[in-house]
Parts: structure tokens; sequence; C-alpha cells
């Protein structure tokens, strides 16, 4: 159980390229200043190394990196955290929408690189995601339709 250093500085260079497009597209989609969402991205950048250790110290787990990040952001940003006043102060001024535009992008190169594995899925692939997506989309419309019947709203 060590740290794979040569791998986790790879993927931390690779992180801080996604945070320079994210940057740039956020200054020119929406005309943020650049300077003003640096902090944020370092504090980002941060989090998922840390899911990437993580990951590293326990290498039989099949809980992916993204879920370590998804936990260490609530955690991070929860009010009871001492740290949270001044996460979600710099972590706000990145917009969600900017990070997934290249975030879809490196998805899709990595679709792109396995389009062999998904070939000899074949029919099934398709079924598969029509299950998937009318899941989802039954499960929001059913969140949705609660939350706004809990606030009044409908």
């Amino acid at each position: 159980m060590t740290v794979n250093m040569p791998r986790l500085i790879r993927n931390t260079g690779l992180l801080a390229v996604a945070g320079m497009l994210v940057l740039i597209t956020q200054k020119v989609g929406l005309g943020m200043p650049i300077l003003d969402a640096v902090p944020g991205m370092i504090i980002i950048i941060g989090v998922a190394d840390i899911a990437l250790v993580i990951r590293d110290l326990f290498p039989k787990s099949i809980f992916p990196a993204f879920g370590w990040v998804t936990i260490l952001g609530f955690l991070f940003s929860m009010p009871y955290n001492p740290l949270s006043v001044k996460f979600m102060e710099y972590t706000d001024k990145v917009n969600f929408m900017a990070i997934t535009t290249p975030l879809l992008a490196f998805a899709g190169l990595s679709v792109g690189n396995k389009i062999d594995e998904l070939k000899k899925m074949s029919w099934k692939i398709i079924l598969i995601s029509i299950i998937v997506f009318i899941t989802i989309f039954f499960a929001c419309a059913l969140i949705a339709e609660t939350v706004l019947r809990l606030r009044g709203d409908i």
C-alpha cells in the first residue's frame, strides 16, 4: 500500500492542464476573471489529488477515485467543517458548467480508446443504455417532484 508518485505527478499535471482549460472556458464563455478562480481551481485539483492518493492506498477497493472526490468535496463543504467557509468561498468562483466541457472531452477520449471493447458488446450496449437513460430520467423526475412538493412549489 504505497502511493505511486510518478503516476500521481503525471495525473497532477493532467489535472493542472484540465484546470487551465476550465479557467479559459470560464473566461471565454462567461467573462469571469481567471485570477479570481485560480485559488478555487488549486483547491479542486488538491482534492482530486487526495482522492488519487486514497485510491493508491486501497488498490483492491472497487470504489473509483471519482467517488472519493465526491465524498471529499461533500465533507469539505459541510457547514460543520471549520474549513467549509473558505472552501466554498474559493470553489464557488469555479463555474460547474465550465468544468463539464473538458470533463466530457476527456470522457469521450477515454471511450474512444475502448471502441473495440464496445463493439464486442454489440446490441447489448444499446439495451443497457436505454434502460439506464429511462431509469435516470424517472429517478430525477421523482426527486424533483418530491423536492418541489416539500417546498410547496407544486
